[in-house]
């Protein structure tokens, strides 16, 4: 039975794709600014319900300008639990691009890559600034990796500076805290429980055969906690910045657990 309701899952996705996709290709002729990202924000909000993922939001996105969002990392999903609450275009390492089908659909969600193991970090973040110059917020992955779910580890500080660097005094950077509350109806207890819906790098499974496991499951419950901004000004060091930020999301997901 589960073998049947996942199918019917992928089906809906693929059907939601030819509804969704058309229309943006069209849209993004003509405009990159926020029109573009409406469908791509209804698109995730669907997958969501389509694989039976409920998001739960504590707190409130920045809404007053600029800013680049700093979240902890888990799994692929979370790009559309996170994408459905907020239209921004995430940061992506640029092999994401070359991906079957996910490339193409983060495409059309205008991510910005970085080069990674680049000895020119001007080159690497180059659609980084690119976004961040022309007004975009940005939603970032900055511990480089997705992770098992049991703590936050240390974020790499590349962004950080370039965050800085980019010197536009009212933007903001908002940490993020997600965590899985519930999968297949029930508390993650062990890792296995955990890596039904966390897909890191101390996995052998790969992608597809994840997310078809996934999809035989009863989804999952989870808890994005936004938390207070960081005004970006206020740093002359990456490191700094960085280590502020972690430790608001750290303690976010000290907090969730307790």
């Amino acid at each position: 039975m589960r073998v049947v309701i996942a199918s019917l899952k992928f089906l809906a996705f693929v059907f939601l794709c030819l509804v969704f996709v058309p229309p943006q290709i069209i849209v993004m002729a003509f405009s990159k600014g926020d029109a573009s990202r409406v469908l791509p924000m209804y698109w995730m909000k669907c997958v969501c319900f389509i694989f039976g993922i409920r998001v739960q939001v504590s707190g409130s996105a920045y809404k007053d300008g600029q800013m680049i969002v700093m979240s902890n990392h888990l799994s692929y999903l979370d790009i559309p639990v996170i994408g459905s609450v907020i239209p921004y275009s995430f940061v992506s390492k640029a092999d994401v691009a070359k991906w079957p089908v996910f490339g193409f659909l983060a495409g059309l969600r205008q991510t910005a890559y970085v080069i990674r193991g680049s000895s020119n970090p001007e080159l690497a973040s180059k659609g980084v600034e690119e976004c961040l110059q022309r007004g975009d917020s940005l939603i970032v992955f900055p511990e480089g990796t997705s992770t098992d779910g049991q703590t936050v580890i240390d974020f790499k500080t590349g962004l950080f500076a370039r965050a800085i660097d980019a010197g536009i005094a009212a933007m903001k950077i908002q940490p993020v805290t997600i965590k899985v509350m519930t999968s297949d109806k029930r508390v993650p207890v062990t890792q296995d429980d955990r890596d039904l819906y966390a897909w890191h790098r101390d996995m052998t499974t790969e992608l597809p055969a994840h997310l078809w496991r996934f999809a035989k499951s009863r989804g999952a419950v989870m808890r994005i906690v936004f938390h207070d901004t960081l005004d970006i000004a206020a740093y002359d060091d990456r490191k700094t910045l960085a280590k502020d930020t972690h430790k608001a999301v750290s303690n976010g997901y000290i907090d969730l657990a307790a």
